[in-house]
Formats: C-alpha cells, sequence, structure tokens
C-alpha cells in the first residue's frame, strides 16, 4: 500500500475507533445501571464507583488526555470558582423551597426521615456512591469519548439523554416514597409512570446544566459541586423539613 493511501486511511480508523469507544461506554454504563438496581444490595452499593474507575482506566488506555476528562490541574481554579457560585445558587433556592408553604412537601421524601440519615446519606453516600462516580462517568468518561464523534451538540443531546434515561431504575417508587410527588402525580401506576417520566426529563434537563458547567468551566469540579448540592443539600432539607413537621 502507497504511504498516500496509508495516510487516507489513517483518520477513518481513528473515527471508527472513536465511534467503538462510544459504543462500549454506553454498554458499559446500561449494564452498570442494571447490575445496581436488579442484583444484590452489595452490587448496589459498589458497581457504580467500580464501573467509573475502570471506563476511565479504559479510556485513558485509549488515548483520551486528562483535560478531555475535565481532570487536568490547569482547570481546577476555574473550575473551583463556577464550584462555589453553583453551590450558592443551589443552597439558597434549596432553602427558599423548604421554607414556603408551597413547595415544602415536596422535600418530604421517607429515606430522608430523620437528621442523622441524611447527614449520612449527603456527606458520604450521596458523593462517593452517586455524584463522583456519575460525573465522572457522564462529564467525564462520555463527555470525553462523545466530543471526539459528535462534538458539542451531540455531547450535550446524547449525553443528556442517556443522563435522564439513567435514572429510570433509581425512579421506581418515586412518588410513593415522597408525599408531595404522591400528592401532584397520585399514587396509582399512572402516578408511577409519569414519575418516571417527569424524573428522566428533570435529570437530562440537568445533565444539560452539568455538561455546561463541565464545558465553561474545563472541570469535573463544577458540576460535581452542582450535582451535590442538588442531592446532598435536598436530603439534608428534607430531614429539616421532616423534624419540624413532626415537631
Amino acid at each position: 500500500m502507497r504511504q498516500t493511501d496509508l495516510e487516507e486511511a489513517a483518520p477513518a480508523r481513528g473515527k471508527l475507533h472513536a465511534y467503538i469507544d462510544v459504543a462500549v461506554v454506553i454498554v458499559v454504563l446500561a449494564g452498570t445501571n442494571l447490575i445496581a438496581h436488579f442484583t444484590t444490595a452489595w452490587a448496589s452499593i459498589v458497581t457504580v464507583p467500580i464501573a467509573a474507575i475502570v471506563l476511565l482506566v479504559m479510556v485513558r488506555r485509549r488515548g483520551l488526555g486528562w483535560a478531555e476528562l475535565g481532570l487536568s490541574p490547569r482547570h481546577w481554579r476555574r473550575g473551583s470558582l463556577y464550584a462555589l457560585a453553583a453551590v450558592g445558587i443551589v443552597l439558597t433556592a434549596v432553602a427558599i423551597g423548604a421554607l414556603l408553604p408551597a413547595t415544602r412537601p415536596f422535600f418530604l421524601a421517607d429515606r430522608y426521615a430523620t437528621i442523622s440519615g441524611a447527614l449520612i446519606a449527603s456527606m458520604i453516600v450521596i458523593p462517593l456512591q452517586t455524584v463522583i462516580p456519575e460525573e465522572l462517568a457522564f462529564r467525564g468518561v462520555l463527555h470525553g469519548t462523545l466530543d471526539r464523534v459528535y462534538g458539542a451538540r451531540g455531547v450535550f443531546a446524547t449525553g443528556s439523554l442517556l443522563f435522564g434515561l439513567w435514572h429510570i431504575a433509581s425512579s421506581f417508587g418515586l412518588t410513593t416514597s415522597n408525599r408531595g410527588l404522591t400528592g401532584f402525580l397520585g399514587g396509582g401506576l399512572a402516578g408511577q409512570i409519569a414519575g418516571i417520566l417527569l424524573a428522566v426529563a428533570a435529570t437530562a434537563a440537568a445533565g444539560v446544566v452539568f455538561t455546561w458547567l463541565r464545558r465553561r468551566s474545563g472541570s469535573l469540579l463544577a458540576p460535581i459541586a452542582l450535582h451535590w448540592s442538588v442531592n446532598g443539600a435536598g436530603a439534608l432539607a428534607a430531614a429539616l423539613v421532616w423534624h419540624t413537621t413532626l415537631a
């Protein structure tokens, strides 16, 4: 084969490898979701963090750089500034939502009915089991692989949609464990389906915001901080609302 033929074939092979990387990441994420939600209790705890680390190692070996993964130290300062701003906005919104009578019932989630449980969840379980692994997998690995193939539009559209679909399994029974959602959507089958659709739409929209922060700051620090503040501060606010309601 002539040298020019080899040079022309190289970009095509690189593109094919990039598509394969995207497909492998999506398949691993889908399998991880199923294992985490439909097998054992231990699997629900360790599967997502382990999968995130495995995916990170895999794409690094495939040539993705630290900057493509949102993990470059040169973006830490900018990421920290965006992180502080995002946390401040969310904490303000959560505080207002927990205080307003119209929105207080939506904080009455059964799993955060105690302050001690909410503290453990917000400071340990949520960051280590959910926020950091999910951001590493979606705004890190998936973001980097999608960006190589589809660019920014593909990252926003595909990445955010997949992040929404990722939350289908975790949304089962959502309306039955939250008084506000039960009152708003109902507790029957139709209400449960509506709750799942609402959760997918909300998390897909959140994925757009997380992706914007990731691209704007160049760092995973910003989406990690926003993701934690939404989940962690929400858990603490739920416990406080339960405490004041029962009191």
